[in-house]
């Protein structure tokens, strides 16, 4: 991997066992990623987009092959030592949003510099916002929800729950962005508003980003297509 290159993966394989005997559902997948470059993942439901995007980010494990993310190897680590890459240098946008139901939108904006330990969250010397609420209450502005931070999830539509999933996910300032289906539950207005969003982050920080997706104009946004079929590439195209 090179000093520019951000994620790299080599013959990435996952198969699970089940009682009709091993499910393969990743077969050697390889590509690799500079900064700042963007990358679509899209095929059919079930040809294995989301757990390439998971393995990518070290939420799983692969059966087979490596994945080196920000220069480290992460095949291999302990679920808790990928959980210490993720939250350096990661920011994921999840499907199913996996807000936290007892924090409130601001609290959970917040989760990824609290787990940091980030100097950032202590109060102002007087009593007012830390610098890192300032941020996360900025980010939730920028999202159209500035007017809901102590709202809790449950009082929250499905969109405007993954507006506070984005925005959590920025909050990182991460180095690669992983998004899963990141428009599947907004209204066209508000999607053009997230994808512009994810995009300036990708160009104004040079963040990397990495996305699932199902939506053939989003995919064209990026740089590089891959396609999927029965957890095989079966197309590499560069826009």
């Amino acid at each position: 991997m090179t000093a520019q290159s951000m994620l790299k993966v080599q013959r990435l394989t996952k198969t699970y066992a089940t009682a009709a005997g091993p499910l393969t559902v990743l077969k050697e997948v390889d590509f690799d990623l500079g900064r700042g470059a963007s990358l679509a993942i899209v095929g059919p439901s079930g040809s294995g987009k989301t757990t390439l995007l998971g393995l990518c980010a070290g939420l799983d494990q692969p059966s087979g092959g490596t994945v080196e993310l920000a220069g480290e190897s992460i095949g291999e680590l302990s679920e808790d030592a990928r959980a210490l890459v993720r939250n350096a240098h990661v920011g994921f946008v999840f499907q199913n949003f996996q807000l936290i139901p007892t924090l409130t939108a601001l609290e959970n904006v917040l989760v990824p510099v609290e787990l940091r330990g980030d100097a950032s969250t202590k109060l102002r010397a007087g009593g007012g916002m830390s610098v890192a609420e300032e941020e996360a209450r900025g980010l939730l502005t920028r999202v159209g929800l500035g007017e809901r931070c102590d709202h809790y999830p449950v009082q929250l539509s499905g969109g405007e729950q993954q507006r506070v999933a984005l925005a959590r996910a920025f909050m990182n300032r991460p180095k690669i962005l992983f998004c899963d289906e990141p428009t599947g539950n907004l209204d066209g207005d508000t999607a053009h508003a997230m994808v512009e969003l994810i995009f300036g982050l990708n160009h104004e920080k040079q963040t990397t980003l990495v996305l699932v997706t199902h939506d053939p104009d989003l995919a064209k946004r990026c740089q590089r297509i891959l396609r999927l079929k029965g957890g095989a590439v079966i197309g590499d195209e560069r826009i």
